[in-house]
């Protein structure tokens, strides 16, 4: 793969024997690890930031945009490097092993655990909408544990909670089975979704004037700032795209399955999320989906659809949100796991995590793991609050895999890449200086989410150097 001059990847720190998966299922792994809640419920605080139906529009195209020129650039260190783990491979190769066990114990930390926390958090807000579930009494939602209130809205975080370990002990049993119910639900999101935006384009309920361009008085660096943090919304939708790198080394093919599979998976999500956002708008006013943002248990989708067809819409929403939901989890669940297996096989985590189930041969101590710092995850804070401190996160990552395209053009010149990212070097140049944006708007508009991520990311760097210290002894 390389020529004598160049360095050679090292080797992936861990081989799974299972089945291999073609690029069909990695597609829908794609899919199914990525629609899961936002493209559902993130218009309404995209509609309060911006105020404007064009401007909402634009944000997710942004945000679209921004995706696919990461996947493009992702894809050609996948396609090189592809291996069990995903980026934690590609990093120990580009970077460093300390880096390699930053962005690890940063996916435990923050980004994996508040991603399934979030899509749980949703799953038990669509059962809610569908039969109430009990309300916290005002004694308990108070009950302040550093600046957090774990007890808040306790009915829906115990469901997410009930949900994650119920997922947990599933994915234990195997990923051939997670494989064959991914199919069956993602054909079902699909044909539902298309069927919810068919129906919505041609309602009578909708109106174009809905779709009109609003005066909110925004220009300059005002409109640039809104812009940013309504695309920080809009990205948390298309998270997650990447984690189908961790079973890089279960799929047939990878260096030419993996790049077809991120770039077709991400295409067909960025195509449905516009489609789904212009018909919230056509139905409902931008102004209306903004004050849903006072209900916290409110979900865009389930509303719109209640417009377009009274109790019977809002149902079937809910019930699309239940598959959608319980999909996304599930498959987050299980990529996530092997990373961080990956890393306890690499003497980077915690030791005990290097065991497979001696019947399913499955990383089952890291799904127990990380099923208990989600727990944690969801008890402390709202969905919000956990998808702006996982996407601050994500994006610090997401553009050092971009940079490492530079690197390894320059480092591995005469390297065979299966896959070259199209339009270099100003597609994933742009990528990057996006990134940059993004992390550094963060820290300004939102420091609270930007330094509790922060904080968590660097709690891991007393474990690299006490589990380095342990290794070398």
């Amino acid at each position: 793969m390389t020529t004598s001059s160049s360095p050679a990847p090292e080797p992936a720190a861990t081989t799974l024997v299972r089945p291999k998966i073609g690029l069909l299922s990695a597609i829908i792994f794609v899919i199914s690890s990525v629609v899961g809640t936002g493209v559902f419920k993130k218009v309404v605080p995209m509609s309060a930031e911006l105020g404007s139906p064009t401007l909402v529009l634009a944000a997710w195209l942004i945000a679209g945009l921004v995706s696919l020129a990461g996947t493009l650039s992702n894809a050609e260190v996948a396609s090189m490097l592809a291996s069990e783990g995903g980026e934690y491979v590609y990093f120990r190769v580009i970077y460093n092993r300390f880096f390699a066990f930053f962005f690890g114990w940063t996916n435990f930390a923050v980004i994996r655990t508040a991603s399934i926390a979030s899509i749980a958090y949703v799953f038990a807000q669509s059962v809610n909408s569908l039969v109430a579930l009990p309300v916290t009494p005002t004694s308990w939602a108070d009950i302040n544990v550093l600046g957090l209130h774990p007890l808040d809205n306790l009915s829906v975080k115990l469901l997410a909670i009930l949900l994650v370990w119920g997922q947990t002990a599933f994915n234990i049993r195997g990923l051939k089975t997670g494989e064959a119910i991914s199919r069956f639900l993602t054909a079902i999101m699909i044909t539902v979704m298309l069927g919810f935006i068919v129906f919505g384009l041609f309602s009578s309920v909708g109106s174009v004037v809905n779709l009109q361009p609003v005066d909110t008085g925004l220009t300059g660096k005002s409109l640039i700032s809104a812009m940013a943090l309504a695309c920080l919304s809009a990205f948390w939708p298309y998270e997650g795209w990447n984690t189908v790198g961790y079973i890089g080394g279960e799929i047939e093919k990878p260096s030419r399955n993996l790049p077809w599979a991120l770039t077709i998976g991400t295409l067909s999500i960025m195509g449905l999320y516009l489609l789904m956002n212009l018909v919230y708008l056509y139905v409902m006013p931008v102004h209306d989906l903004a004050a849903l943002k006072l209900s916290p248990n409110s979900i865009a989708a389930v509303s719109v659809a209640g417009l377009m067809g009274g109790k019977v819409g809002s149902l079937l929403i809910s019930c699309l949100l239940l598959v959608t939901t319980f999909n996304c989890c599930s498959i987050t669940i299980l990529m996530a796991s092997r990373l961080f297996y990956a890393m306890s096989k690499d003497g980077q985590f915690f030791s005990r995590v290097d065991y497979l189930h001696p019947k399913f041969q499955t990383p089952s101590r890291s799904l127990v793991l990380q099923a208990v710092w989600t727990t944690l995850m969801v008890l402390s804070g709202s969905f919000d609050t956990l998808t702006d401190m996982l996407i601050f996160a994500a994006f610090i990552f997401y553009g050092a895999t971009t940079v490492g395209v530079f690197v390894l053009r320059r480092r591995m010149p005469n390297a065979e890449r299966p896959y070259r990212v199209i339009g270099y070097p100003v597609v994933p140049g742009l990528f990057i200086a996006f990134c940059a944006y993004l992390v550094i708007n963060t820290l300004i508009n939102r420091p609270e989410e930007a330094l509790v991520g922060l904080g968590l990311m660097a709690t891991g760097i007393p474990f690299y150097f006490y589990w380095n210290r342990k290794k070398s002894m």
